[in-house]
């Protein structure tokens, strides 16, 4: 077997990530990625778009079935309704506790550095807050009145309260429900395997994402709010480093050193795509196979998570917030810092699985503390590249959640934590992918020899 086929996947996504972003820059600063220009529409919005779109909606697609089939395992798994509650707990209390955490840094940081202060911006970008529906509304809305239609809008309150509901079901009827049982555990392996396939095209789609994300925006845009961008990057980072792995240290005594080395696969992830929901197939791989977290603890704190879980928009809140006050020159204090902070962890559940959540949240925010919302159109345009972060941000605190509620459960196989080759690729997914790989560069071909 040759060098490249002994390649690991995660080397090649951290290679078509590295590649992407300089092609990506490349383009942007040589402007060869000129509006109307060859390469802007055939290869940037052309080739890249669809490479890219493709593998997003792969995953997408697979999320909701991925998450039946594994939450209604997970469910039996686990055995007693009791313990499913225990599990949930505890997941919803350190959801909680790290987005209070983060949001609190974010203030206490972005505060002390006053950034925003004597900018004096005036803008007339304008940001159009979408109403966000009230917390009552979002508690009414988590059954689903059709779970097919729950499922094919991709609500994922509605479907994870019905695969648990179903679960539960299984596990009261008992015997009578063995091929049930058997089905759903075949379902799950089947979802797996799939995400296996897809995940091939992984390397060529995180490059192709990156190529034309930095092509089209480039470094320019990050000049004019740099103070903005350096504190908010720097505390997610902090948050990320510093704050979660001393969270899964002190209460799992787990290696952050080694969470850090088997979940970097899925922070590329989250970071292409910029989605936490897109990221759910990659994200219980690697909990479960890499780490070792049993299926029936990451099945429903990973789709869970995805939900609720916002460390990394709670920090763009904070850092956000006192960079509009500081740059409109409205003080708001303790009360007003102290209000934020409640308000992001209460708005992290109120408007889960609301499209655009960051950027409403973020308005609710505002309107509560009297601050222009119109402030938000300042933002916007290093928003896209920052959203890429707070997602690797986010999911990274799925994991690190998932592990702490694994190993208080006695759920998690320490072996395979510790094993550096646990849930590597096995000879018969290498050929998998070596099969996907040889049918898109014939693809590949095809669509050059078309251009041409």
């Amino acid at each position: 077997m040759s060098e490249k086929k002994k390649m690991s996947l995660t080397v090649k996504v951290l290679i078509g990530m590295g590649l992407g972003i300089l092609v990506g820059l490349a383009l942007n600063l040589l402007g060869l990625n000129a509006p109307g220009s060859w390469i802007n529409v055939y290869i940037t919005n052309g080739l890249f778009l669809i490479i890219g779109k493709l593998f997003v909606a792969a995953l997408k697609m697979l999320v909701v079935p991925l998450v039946i089939f594994s939450l209604i395992t997970g469910v039996i798994g686990i055995g007693d309704i009791r313990e499913l509650g225990k599990v949930g707990a505890k997941s919803f209390f350190l959801y909680m506790l790290t987005t209070a955490i983060a949001i609190a840094v974010a203030i206490g940081i972005a505060a002390s550095l006053g950034i925003g202060s004597g900018v004096h911006m005036t803008s007339e970008a304008v940001f159009t807050a979408k109403e966000a529906p009230p917390l009552s509304q979002v508690l009414i809305n988590i059954v689903p009145t059709n779970m097919f239609d729950a499922m094919a809008k991709g609500n994922m309150l509605q479907v994870i309260f019905f695969s648990i509901l179903l679960g539960i079901s299984i596990l009261m009827v008992g015997k009578k429900a063995k091929q049930v049982v058997e089905l759903t555990e075949i379902g799950n392996e089947i979802m797996m395997k799939m995400v296996t396939i897809i995940m091939a095209l992984a390397p060529y789609a995180v490059f192709a994402l990156l190529a034309r994300a930095m092509a089209n925006l480039g470094l320019g845009l990050l000049a004019d709010l740099a103070g903005y961008v350096a504190v908010l990057i720097g505390t997610l980072m902090l948050h990320l480093f510093v704050t979660l792995m001393l969270l899964l240290k002190i209460f799992s005594g787990k290696s952050p050193a080694i969470f850090l080395k088997k979940f970097r696969e899925v922070q590329v992830f989250a970071f292409s795509t910029s989605s936490s929901n897109a990221t759910i197939p990659v994200t219980l791989r690697a909990t479960t196979e890499r780490l070792g977290v049993h299926n029936s603890i990451a099945s429903f704190t990973i789709p869970f998570g995805a939900t609720i879980n916002m460390d990394g928009t709670a920090i763009m809140q904070g850092v956000a917030t006192v960079f509009i006050a500081n740059a409109y020159g409205v003080p708001l204090g303790l009360a007003g810092y102290l209000t934020v902070i409640l308000m992001s962890v209460l708005a992290s559940i109120g408007t889960a699985g609301v499209p655009g959540v960051g950027l409403i949240m973020l308005s609710m925010v505002f309107t509560q503390v009297g601050l222009p919302v119109e402030g938000i159109g300042l933002i916007l345009g290093v928003d896209r590249l920052l959203d890429m972060i707070r997602t690797a941000v986010n999911v990274s605190g799925d994991g690190v959640v998932t592990t702490i509620v694994a190993k208080s459960e006695k759920k998690l196989d320490e072996k395979v934590y510790d094993d550096p080759t646990a849930g590597t690729m096995t000879e018969e997914d290498l050929e998998i992918h070596e099969e996907v790989e040889q049918q898109l560069a014939e693809i590949l071909e095809e669509v050059k020899e078309e251009e041409v």
